[in-house]
């Protein structure tokens, strides 16, 4: 009874599994011809995509389909695997930015850190605008980073006690882009002394004289008056070159107040040696074997006449002048001579030992504080050649502090004595016991 009643039901599932199969076959059917026609348009002439495909692409037999599936296999198992590499080589890519970011941030740290625009532009009381904080900086260097500057950026010039007179300093950099600067030199000069130098550049020109005459012929400019008009003189008390001639015998007191005067004790300093504190050029330049004086120094030069001593012995010197109601730096420029507008506490804008000389008669004296005087006296040791010549002329002191504080400070520096005069300054009274020193020293060779 039992196999009877299962017989039917066997007869189903056959019949069944046949219809299967043959739509199976069916599909396979249909997908080879599908193949085929599919080729057949691809690789016929007339088909917009016909070219040499053989030419790039493995021969598939499209009539086997075990061997089409093998292929489509294959390639599917390419791609995944070039998917696996490709994900891999991005992975360590990313590594590699993230420690190479870590390396850059590191050797900054120990460089000093490599500070950007907002950093260098932090420690003023104020947000910067407009001329002044271009001028500030920094600038990135179109380029990028330079071992030779150790920085991808350009950081101007400026003096670190420019951020205490930002509003003076804003004043200063206050004027028409590309037009007149303000007539403002001694506004300037005032920043200069405050600490504030060097100051930023400016993108203007400076006032014009109004009917300019060029300077003398050299040599005859060494000791002639230039023209009134070789200069704008709005910054100063005297309007003309007469005016600070005759300064010298007028009351009152000035810096430098005969300087002008070159017909007058101008025209004879440095020319005689009176065994005591006035020493002469000749006797200090036969100390060295001729020629061999070249290059060098007047600090404190006032209008330039050391340097043109020298220059008539074929030796040239720079001098630093300060424009104290006078247009020394001018001056100086006007005789043919060259002129340096720096403070006495300015690094000496040379590099080390390279000048044969350096001479100073009165500015570097005991007005100076004692550290800012002994910075500014290593300084000079610095730019002096081995065996160069320091002429120290006419520094002056209270008696007390000559031995107790500026003969030890000159031998803390070093320097070697080749000439050594001390004299009374008496132009106020013996009972100031003020005194004049002179000397004439020498870089070791060694």
């Amino acid at each position: 009874m039992g196999s009877m009643d299962e017989y039917p039901s066997s007869r189903k599932q056959s019949h069944q599994q046949q219809q299967s199969t043959i739509r199976s076959k069916l599909k396979l059917v249909l997908l080879l011809v599908s193949s085929n026609l599919l080729t057949i348009y691809l690789f016929s002439s007339s088909s917009p995509l016909s070219f040499r495909w053989s030419d790039h692409v493995p021969v598939i037999h499209l009539w086997d389909s075990q061997s089409l599936l093998r292929e489509l296999n294959s390639t599917q198992l390419h791609l995944s695997q070039a998917q696996s590499q490709l994900s891999d080589l991005r992975r360590r890519l990313l590594t590699s930015n993230s420690l190479l970011e870590t390396l850059l941030t590191e050797l900054g740290r120990i460089r000093g850190g490599a500070s950007n625009s907002d950093e260098d532009l932090s420690g003023w009381r104020e947000e910067l605008s407009g001329e002044l904080k271009l001028a500030v900086g920094p600038h990135k260097l179109p380029l990028g980073f330079t071992s030779q500057l150790d920085t991808d950026e350009l950081y101007p010039s400026l003096g670190a006690a420019c951020r205490r007179f930002q509003d003076e300093l804003a004043q200063y950099m206050n004027y028409p882009i590309g037009g007149e600067c303000p007539v403002d030199d001694i506004f300037a000069q005032h920043l200069m002394l405050k600490g504030c130098e060097p100051l930023p550049r400016r993108r203007c020109h400076p006032k014009s004289p109004s009917g300019y005459i060029p300077p003398a012929p050299f040599p005859s400019s060494l000791w002639s008056i230039p023209p009134d008009t070789s200069i704008v003189w709005e910054p100063y008390t005297c309007k003309n070159y007469n005016c600070l001639v005759n300064r010298g015998k007028a009351k009152g007191s000035y810096d430098c107040k005969d300087c002008f005067d070159l017909a007058g004790r101008e025209k004879t300093r440095w020319l005689f040696d009176n065994g005591g504190l006035d020493y002469s050029i000749d006797n200090v330049l036969s100390l060295r074997p001729p020629g061999t004086i070249r290059i060098g120094l007047d600090i404190g030069g006032g209008s330039g006449s050391f340097a043109a001593r020298m220059r008539e012995r074929n030796i040239t010197i720079v001098t630093s002048s300060m424009n104290f109601d006078g247009p020394f730096n001018s001056f100086i420029a006007s005789r043919g001579l060259v002129p340096l507008h720096i403070s006495v506490a300015n690094r000496l804008p040379f590099f080390d030992h390279t000048l044969d000389i350096v001479h100073s008669m009165h500015v570097l004296s005991n007005w100076i504080p004692d550290l800012v005087l002994e910075f500014a006296l290593f300084d000079i040791f610095r730019v002096l050649r081995p065996g160069g010549l320091f002429w120290l002329d006419h520094f002056f002191c209270v008696g007390k502090e000559m031995n107790s504080t500026y003969v030890p400070m000159f031998d803390r520096i070093g320097f070697r004595k080749l000439r050594w005069d001390a004299g009374r300054k008496l132009d106020r009274g013996i009972e100031k016991n003020e005194w004049y020193l002179s000397a004439l020293l020498e870089k070791p060779m060694t």
